[in-house]
């Protein structure tokens, strides 16, 4: 397995997979103009674009902690998950290297989140994406396969081969 940290968060890929940490200077060259996921991972059918969110980060304030839970419930956060997917695949398109599928996963680690949470969430990124082109049928491909928010629990029950945990 390959690891890969963000804040408090670790991320283990099997060693088949090529993962880049994607949000650095080295990987996504600074834009400024353009946000970025934090990971990308190609594997040999699909990518995945992979972004964590951690308000419950050991370090993180109380008041911060309570700002992001209320912009993750009137839709701020969506509106930057589709910024940071749009931009990185665009990004990634410009370099010709998103000739796969592609998949956007996002983990926001809050125990509090139950399921019915996350499919309001993974409903509302569809729609910002959006998930399929213009109902004239014009796009000869998506630009997104699929999508979903997870918490650290159903992250890893949908994605054993790819677990996430706690580092502290």
């Amino acid at each position: 397995m390959s690891e890969f940290t963000e804040g408090n968060l670790r991320i283990q890929f099997p060693t088949d997979v090529q993962v880049r940490k994607f949000d650095t200077a080295r990987q996504h060259g600074r834009l400024n103009c353009m946000k970025a996921v934090d990971f990308i991972a190609e594997l040999d059918d699909r990518y995945l674009f992979i972004e964590f969110k951690d308000p419950q980060h050991p370090k993180a304030q109380q008041t911060d902690r309570d700002e992001f839970i209320e912009k993750l419930g009137q839709g701020a956060i969506d509106e930057d998950l589709k910024y940071k997917y749009r931009d990185s695949l665009l990004y990634e398109w410009a370099c010709q290297r998103a000739e796969k599928p592609i998949f956007f996963y996002v983990l926001i680690a809050l125990d509090t989140l139950t399921d019915a949470d996350l499919l309001v969430r993974t409903d509302a990124l569809k729609r910002k994406l959006p998930l399929s082109g213009p109902p004239s049928g014009t796009w000869i491909r998506n630009i997104v396969a699929g999508c979903a928010v997870f918490n650290l629990t159903t992250w890893n029950e949908y994605l054993p081969e790819i677990p996430v945990s706690r580092i502290a």
